[in-house]
């Protein structure tokens, strides 16, 4: 598994997760798309703003490894602003899965990210 060196660990002043320690002997949890509802609580969506502004400044639109990063915090972004690089080669219980950030989707969900 490859671990992000200089990858946030969490969100600052939460236990809000962005990166694992270590490797599940059973396996890398499977990545699924969650549903994004309109009621979640802010300190979710702040915790998703702060996951995807760590993963732009981090890989920016270049492809990346899953590796350490978060499965729970992933799947709140699957196939939305973070998408398979390769759809037909992509399996979601793998840690060596490549994914990269889809900048327009980005762009329309988390304006806020890409400000500097």
């Amino acid at each position: 598994m490859q671990k992000h060196r200089g990858f946030p660990s969490k969100m600052p002043g939460t236990d809000y997760g962005f990166t694992i320690r270590r490797e599940s002997k059973g396996g890398a949890t499977e990545l699924k798309a969650r549903e994004r509802y309109r009621d979640r609580r802010p300190a979710d969506r702040r915790a998703d703003l702060a996951f995807v502004t760590a993963l732009v400044d981090y890989f920016g639109e270049e492809p990346f490894e899953r590796g350490n990063l978060d499965a729970g915090r992933l799947n709140w972004l699957l196939n939305r602003e973070v998408v398979p690089v390769d759809a037909d080669a992509f399996d979601p219980a793998d840690y060596g899965a490549v994914l990269r950030l889809d900048m327009d989707e980005v762009r329309r969900n988390f304006p806020e990210a890409l400000e500097d």
